[in-house]
């Protein structure tokens, strides 16, 4: 039967990968329920809810934000960035998009710098696919690194009974993947024909489906923009302060009453309900913007993809002990490997950590040893179907981000592998001091 039930997985997966978007969420609860169909016993526990809890409440603070206009001034921020030196676009873009995920927990932010890439890297006479090849590669990295992402927060939970505290997690994840940026940024600047000799671009030019660069527009910020994003940097704050007076390593409050995961859910609820009396926004417009309607598409995909792989995993772990426990004991890089080739599936760095990562450590796989792989679940860039690959590709009206007719010949592949592999290296060399 193990045949038949790793089949009915990956066929959901690609069913899923299929149909796009939150269908891959739909799919996953096909699979589950094909998974009980045949004998596989289904859990309540193999549900991520503080997984989804998490993105939920942070989406929920990030999209009042937005409706507040906070999104829209921090992206006037980075424009003002990047049009100070546009023929450095290629290293500036993805220090954008790294540090606005970094501080919100979600990747979608990227969605709205995206534009100002495309025009910024025109104006230098940049190819844009450079700039935004590594840009979106930064914007999943950096999920890896943010101190309130679902993923981070699981590991870290993971850890903590070995000994590896929050802060030590940040304090490897953090320098690690924002370093891999620059030299993936130097190897993405150097591919591709510079954009005066690409025949696609001259031939969309040709056809004027090329916009000439509009230069920077004036910007005013609505009223409680600077505010809301005053708030959110406060809710973040307090997040990593609750975390760090309730660790096991400082433990200064020894038994919470409020731990963790609830404390973030908590305090980013508390966050947009703040944003939205100090702002005077309508409630209900929440529901509407972009950040809200992505991020509750993630919150099914995350349900429904990391209930399949955890099901299948927790119903065969003895036996997955018994065949794979040597193997990764003797070659612990095959656990990044996994990693990166479950995440290109499953499109979600928390996903891909609650499926695999509880298993690992099951195995013996030391603490050092799975912090380090762990950057490998920003593989979401091998397949290009995530949504932020496919907005790159969209708004690149020169035609130079484009899919290949081979599928993987993308620009994002070379810049996304590069910089897991600099980014686990980083993590060994770091975590070998920190943890």
């Amino acid at each position: 039967m193990v045949v038949i039930h790793i089949l009915i997985v990956l066929a959901a997966i690609f069913l899923g990968a299929r149909l796009g978007s939150i269908a891959i969420g739909f799919a996953g609860g096909l699979g589950v329920l094909a998974l009980g169909l045949t004998g596989v016993p289904v859990a309540r526990e193999d549900i991520p809810f503080d997984v989804i809890g998490i993105i939920m409440c942070v989406i929920a603070a990030i999209a009042a934000m937005q409706r507040a206009g906070g999104m829209d001034y921090l992206v006037h921020l980075a424009e003002r960035l990047l049009r100070k030196n546009p023929r450095q676009i290629t290293y500036f873009a993805p220090v954008v998009t790294w540090l606005m995920t970094v501080l919100a927990g979600t990747g979608h932010t990227a969605f709205s710098t995206m534009p100002v890439i495309v025009e910024v890297a025109k104006e230098g006479g940049v190819r844009p696919s450079r700039p935004l090849s590594i840009a979106v590669v930064a914007s999943q990295m950096a999920i890896c690194a943010s101190p309130i992402s679902a993923a981070v927060v699981l590991m870290a939970s993971l850890l903590e009974p070995a000994g590896v505290g929050y802060l030590q997690v940040l304090a490897v994840l953090i320098p690690a993947t924002f370093l891999s940026i620059f030299p993936a940024a130097w190897l993405a600047n150097k591919m591709g024909k510079e954009l005066d000799d690409d025949p696609v671009y001259l031939e969309r030019k040709t056809a004027g489906r090329v916009k000439e660069p509009i230069g920077a527009s004036s910007f005013s910020p609505a009223p409680g923009a600077k505010l809301s994003v005053l708030i959110f940097l406060i809710a973040i704050i307090i997040v990593m302060l609750w975390a760090t007076i309730t660790s096991d390593q400082v433990g200064l409050i020894a038994d919470p009453t409020l731990p963790r995961n609830e404390a973030i859910m908590a305090v980013m609820l508390t966050a947009a309900t703040a944003i939205v009396m100090a702002t005077k926004i309508p409630a209900g417009d929440v529901l509407n913007t972009q950040v809200f309607k992505s991020g509750m598409s993630a919150c099914v995909c995350v349900l429904g993809v990391a209930w399949l792989g955890t099901t299948l995993i927790n119903h065969y772990i003895e036996d997955i002990q018994v065949l794979a426990g040597d193997v990764i004991q003797a070659t612990p890089w095959l656990l990044a490997v996994v990693l990166f080739l479950a995440a290109a599936l499953l499109y979600s760095q928390a996903a891909t950590t609650k499926a695999l990562m509880p298993a690992a450590l099951a195995l013996g796989v030391s603490p050092l040893t799975a912090l380090a792989a762990f950057p490998a679940v920003s593989a979401l860039f091998v397949l290009p179907t995530y949504p932020t690959l496919l907005a790159a590709v969209e708004m690149d009206d020169t035609g130079s981000t484009r899919i290949g007719k081979a599928v993987f010949n993308h620009p994002f592949l070379v810049p996304g592998v590069v910089s897991i592999a600099l980014s686990i290296v980083l993590c060994y060399a770091i975590g070998a001091v920190v943890v």
